[in-house]
């Protein structure tokens, strides 16, 4: 059940328009770059389309830097948690142990990061906007090989709606945000990758 999430999750794409509005109207990397590293604690709502068409939704928690937590909604009830440079995937209906990899080799590491900089040379392969949102693909510069990751925002004010992560396996896995919660506490334990927990919503 757990296989479409073992590339940890987040974004959505979009194609280039055939006419590109003004470059004014497309939000500058500087300004996304800042926007994620305001976002220190967020929850919300999230759908994820996988890579074989199936659809789950669950609720996702996001504490910068290095943290995230997904939570799937039955019939999946599983769970994925990054923390401690670790992503780890809970499956509560397999027999087997819980699946692990390192953070470092997502492509979620790039907006994780303590400090985010979309205007680092060869990390953005593409920056376009639709005439409502702008795209970034971005990677890591020095392990390319390790995928990449979609970020869909709108503005005024900027707001992170959808992420599309296309890992190293050619798998592609779409998350699309609710209105995200920002701000206020999220205590480490959420974050433990040796146990899944609980959390009380």
């Amino acid at each position: 059940m757990m296989r479409f999430v073992t590339t940890t999750v987040l974004a959505i794409g979009l194609g280039l328009a055939a006419v590109m509005p003004a470059a004014a109207d497309k939000l500058p990397l500087n300004e996304i770059s800042g926007y994620l590293n305001k976002l220190k604690t967020a929850k919300g709502e999230f759908t994820q389309i996988n890579d074989d068409g199936s659809i789950s939704t669950g609720t996702i928690y996001i504490k910068r830097p290095g943290k995230v937590r997904f939570e799937y909604n039955a019939p999946d009830s599983g769970t994925v948690i990054a923390g401690s440079n670790t992503v780890v995937i809970y499956d509560k209906k397999s027999n087997q142990p819980a699946e692990t990899y390192p953070l470092s080799k997502t492509p979620l590491s790039i907006i994780l990061a303590a400090n985010v900089n979309l205007g680092q040379a060869k990390m953005v392969t593409g920056h376009s906007y639709d005439g409502t949102a702008t795209t970034v693909r971005a990677q890591d510069p020095a392990h390319p090989e390790y995928g990449n990751i979609e970020l869909k925002f709108t503005g005024s004010p900027v707001e992170l709606r959808q992420w599309i992560i296309n890992d190293g396996n050619g798998t592609r896995t779409t998350v699309v945000l609710g209105d995200l919660q920002k701000g206020g506490s999220l205590p480490n334990s959420l974050f433990d990758v040796g146990s899944p927990g609980k959390t009380n919503r």
